[in-house]
């Protein structure tokens, strides 16, 4: 119970037979007062292989690994629940995981412009590692009009995923011969069209 609500530190304990008292620790509240609305990122790299900034971003760094770990257990790749019995088996699914992953990665940085992700952090330094995060111009616009530049609409990651999957190739049977049929590709919206131009990959098309 001392240490439940982890305040033991902050108090001297006398607990005997028939007898308890208890002081507050001034010397512990004190010491840990100097502290009040810091956080601290300690690390075992000695000062001269890493600095102060570096450990920061390192540790800020660890958002990017959060959200893959999410992204890869989520809905969009579902490394889980894995219905394999063999270790390789078990080791292929979550490798394949891994490199879709490893797509989605490069997918989304790629097509950022069209998503709500800001697209042009380096436009503004921070005045310091720690400081907040500031929103480019660029993305400030996006939020604000829902627009990209180019008056495309601006989706979410799954919106645009979803609206990429209506550009199909399409079976038609003639209706006077349904023996006979022949490949149809979707016509590429615009949202398609920018999306395959910044992926730098040519639309589809049927030979």
């Amino acid at each position: 119970m001392i240490n439940k609500h982890k305040m033991a530190k902050h108090f001297t304990l006398d607990v005997r037979d028939g007898h308890f008292s208890f002081a507050r620790n001034e010397a512990a509240i004190a010491a840990e007062a100097q502290l009040d609305g810091f956080y601290v990122v300690r690390t075992s790299v000695p000062k001269s292989e890493i600095g102060a900034e570096a450990t920061v971003a390192a540790y800020k760094g660890l958002s990017v690994v959060e959200r893959a770990f999410r992204t890869m257990k989520g809905v969009d790749l579902q490394v889980r629940p894995i219905h394999h019995w063999l270790a390789e088996r078990v080791k292929a699914h979550v490798l394949l995981c891994m490199l879709a992953y490893y797509v989605e990665f490069h997918m989304r940085k790629a097509l950022a412009p069209m998503l709500f992700a800001d697209h042009a952090p380096e436009a503004r330094e921070r005045a310091s590692i720690v400081a907040a995060a500031e929103p480019s111009a660029a993305a400030v616009q996006k939020r604000r009009s829902r627009k990209t530049s180019d008056g495309l609409a601006v989706m979410d990651w799954s919106d645009l995923m979803a609206h990429l999957a209506t550009l199909t190739l399409n079976e038609v049977a003639l209706p006077l011969q349904s023996t006979e049929t022949f490949k149809l590709l979707a016509r590429p919206t615009p949202l398609q069209e920018k999306a395959f131009a910044l992926l730098g990959l040519p639309l589809p098309r049927v030979q």
